[in-house]
């Protein structure tokens, strides 16, 4: 078995591992509009509203 001192020893010989960090250079705005953006372009086209009787017949009307 080893001894206290040997593990400690041998922790400090290890490298840490390397921590993620964040990119800089794009501003939180940018960041937003890419997201809505991206999300905007992802969804299907919405379907057509279905005509209003009413305003069918006013413009046959006015015709």
């Amino acid at each position: 078995m080893e001894s206290n001192e040997q593990q400690q020893q041998r922790r400090h010989q290890t490298k840490p591992k390397p921590r993620p960090y964040a990119v800089g250079g794009v501003s939180m705005r940018d960041l937003l509009a890419a997201c809505a953006a991206a999300d905007a372009v992802s969804r299907p086209p919405r379907a057509p509203e279905p005509a209003d009787p009413r305003t069918v017949e006013e413009s046959r009307e006015a015709a």
